[in-house]
């Protein structure tokens, strides 16, 4: 019964390793679904194209990840290949033969069920993210795919200059969340990074606005100025937010070059 105690190990490792494994890619932004198919994916050698491969080949995080369960998988089936023999070596009759089968099923499908019961699932991922935030660099997540930024999504610096339509206005009064644009923070003219900036505060010149949204309204409110011609364009943004959020604008926004108008 040694063997099969031992074979009953092997496949504990690796259930225990691909677990690691999946929350170690959490960590990285990857969604639980997708981080457990990849880490399985790996660790079985089976190699499926898809795009959140893809995106694990461009992250050097998770491409850490991935390497490591490679190398592992690899003595994973030699140790796991060799523990199955042995199970079976000085078995000397069908009847024990199927007795040692019987017992080795019974012990992987209790192992199995035992793994994927929902509290132990949701106690060891806390348990094992705890630890490789403690001891690993694996926290590196890819904001580019968080945020969705392709397409028609974007973030940018905005520098606040003297004839800007946000210059010397609190944020609430710029009413940007109803264009579609969040202020994700503001680096103020001195230095000091303001992060998920309240609406009281006020924007002034020199002070560099992070905003996240739409490309064309980003754009667009690059060159906004001051008077009448901006408080139009952000009605505008804001009557083609309200009636159609998800969709691409049906005409692009009006660009001017800074400096064209309003000296």
């Amino acid at each position: 019964m040694a063997a099969v105690l031992s074979l009953v190990i092997v496949v504990t490792i690796g259930l225990t390793v691909t677990r690691v494994a999946t929350v170690a890619l959490t960590m990285t932004g990857m969604s639980l679904d997708h981080a457990r198919f990849q880490a399985r994916s790996a660790f079985t050698g089976t190699g499926f194209t898809t795009s959140e491969a893809e995106a694990i080949v461009g992250h050097p995080a998770r491409r850490r990840i991935v390497m490591a369960l490679m190398l592992l998988s690899g003595a994973g089936a030699v140790s796991l290949l060799a523990a199955l023999v042995l199970s079976f070596a000085e078995v000397d009759s069908t009847s024990s033969g199927l007795q040692r089968a019987a017992v080795i099923v019974a012990a992987l499908s209790a192992l199995l069920w035992f793994s994927r019961t929902r509290i132990v699932d949701t106690f060891l991922r806390r348990v094992i993210e705890r630890v490789l935030r403690r001891f690993t660099n694996f926290e590196v997540h890819d904001y580019a795919a968080l945020l969705h930024l392709r397409g028609q999504w974007g973030v940018v610096q905005l520098p606040v200059r003297e004839d800007d339509w946000m210059a010397s206005r609190p944020l609430d009064q710029l009413r940007l969340p109803d264009e579609g644009v969040t202020v994700l923070g503001v680096e103020r003219a001195e230095g000091v990074w303001v992060g998920v900036p309240s609406g009281h505060l006020q924007l002034c010149v020199g002070d560099v606005v992070l905003l996240y949204g739409r490309r064309p309204m980003l754009e667009e409110l690059a060159v906004r100025l001051h008077g009448d011609a901006g408080e139009a364009a952000s009605e505008r943004s804001r009557a083609w937010h309200a009636a159609s959020p998800t969709e691409e604008p049906l005409e692009p926004p009006v660009r001017r070059r800074r400096g064209s108008e309003g000296g």
